[in-house]
């Protein structure tokens, strides 16, 4: 199959708008998780009180004000997701130097970008615009908004892109689906440039509540918002939720190498998995995980030995975390592996940055691109104490601050509800 590297990078994080930005502040070791108690009295009465929001302000300060960021007329067509997903992947293109205007180049590029949620506020809004006033009171616009799809398709329209234009809904494993499917397409000639990725932006008391009742959400820290995720940590106690969006584009190699592009890195392996076990609860023995990994390495042509880095899906949860380091040490320690656990670099930057959903696994991969092509390794905040010791945390987890590390081979997990998992693997480009 035809080999797909990483040319452009486009993110919205809480940490900042701009793939820059974000990393320069990801290996300072900043927290863009904020207290949203003071938001509405809704969000005063919820259990957890806090979220990783993108900063409002100025485009120049790197802060979201739709009106800098977006066109005229965007805000009104597009859910607050699709909005960052189009500003992510005009980033992306930037990027990557590519902005195609001959009709062959734009048939063989496309668009691949899903959500986990989608525009949960429109959903809301416009239910209760409904049991007020009837049916004039929904907008002809709700259902373009609402769809998850709409995020891709208004990308493809904005820059006449005519190749596959897809989108994926797989929970919090949606970013990683997305980029790997997007891969495919490329290794089997569907398309030659895919703009892939995931948005997410559902920080609504509905949402928050939801995921409260299910007991997944941090709810011991709402006085100190930025100590509340916790991936590895002994004290760890539930996700925080946060929003975003991450873009890559994905090219054919000779594609790339033809048109002199830079290249950060090879996409070189994608395994999937399902835990076939529950609604949201990973099986403890980490079997998905571990099938997901292994099967990306396998599809990868590499044996666990040769794995620098992996960024951990890690949402800071006490059996989620659990079932990956075990499935991580299972896969990557004994034949053909690490001598001992210390030697596995893990990392995980929902500390900084919160659970993100569908956008979690693009950013993830972006977060893993950057630590391969920098050598340095993004730190898992808030580690004072890793996980208790019957459940042998013992790899380096990089705690608090960033590592310098050659980094020639890294793994990028996301698992999401219903048991689906994801396992990207980059190589260095050589």
């Amino acid at each position: 199959m035809r080999k797909v590297v990483i040319t452009g990078l486009g993110a919205i994080t809480p940490l900042g708008i701009g793939v820059r930005r974000t990393w320069t502040r990801l290996l300072a070791s900043s927290s863009g998780i904020v207290s949203i108690g003071a938001r509405s009295p809704q969000f005063a009465v919820l259990p957890s009180q806090v979220a990783g929001i993108v900063p409002e302000g100025a485009r120049a300060d790197g802060g979201w004000n739709a009106k800098e960021w977006l066109r005229a007329g965007d805000e009104r067509k597009m859910a607050k997701f699709a909005q960052y997903a189009m500003v992510a992947s005009e980033e992306a293109l930037a990027d990557a130097g590519w902005s195609p205007t001959a009709e062959e180049d734009l048939m063989a590029t496309g668009v691949y970008i899903g959500s986990g949620i989608g525009s949960l506020d429109d959903v809301y809004d416009t239910t209760l615009a409904y049991d007020r006033g009837g049916y004039r009171k929904v907008s002809p616009l709700f259902v373009p908004r609402l769809l998850i799809n709409l995020a891709a398709g208004h990308i493809s329209m904005r820059y006449g892109f005519k190749g596959p234009n897809h989108a994926t809904t797989t929970a919090c494993t949606t970013g990683a689906h997305s980029i790997g499917d997007a891969a495919r397409f490329i290794s089997f000639g569907d398309a030659d440039v895919m703009v892939a990725g995931g948005a997410e932006s559902c920080i609504h008391p509905l949402a928050i509540a939801g995921f409260a009742r299910a007991r997944s959400l941090a709810t011991a820290w709402n006085d100190a918002p930025q100590l509340a995720s916790r991936p590895f940590d002994r004290e760890r106690a539930g996700f925080v939720i946060g929003e975003g969006a991450g873009v890559v584009v994905l090219e054919e190699l000779e594609h790339a190498k033809a048109r002199g592009a830079r290249i950060y890195a090879e996409l070189t392996g994608y395994g999937l998995s399902s835990d076939a076990h529950h609604m949201t609860a990973p099986r403890e023995d980490g079997q998905g995980p571990f099938l997901a990994m292994k099967r990306a390495l396998k599809h990868a042509g590499l044996k666990p030995a040769q794995v620098d880095y992996v960024n951990a899906h890690a949402t800071s949860t006490p059996l989620g975390d659990a079932a990956e380091n075990r499935a991580i040490k299972d896969l990557l320690l004994g034949e053909n592996g690490k001598a001992k656990a210390s030697e596995i670099n893990v990392s995980s930057t929902k500390g900084a940055i919160g659970h993100m959903l569908g956008a979690a696994g693009s950013v993830e991969a972006i977060f893993t691109i950057l630590a391969l092509h920098h050598n340095s390794l993004p730190p898992t905040l808030n580690l004072d104490n890793p996980g208790d010791p019957a459940d042998d945390f013992n790899c380096n987890y990089v705690p608090h601050t960033p590592q310098d590390c050659r980094v020639d081979v890294a793994l990028s997990n996301s698992f999401g509800f219903g048991g689906t998992n994801a396992s990207l693997c980059f190589s260095r480009f050589k």
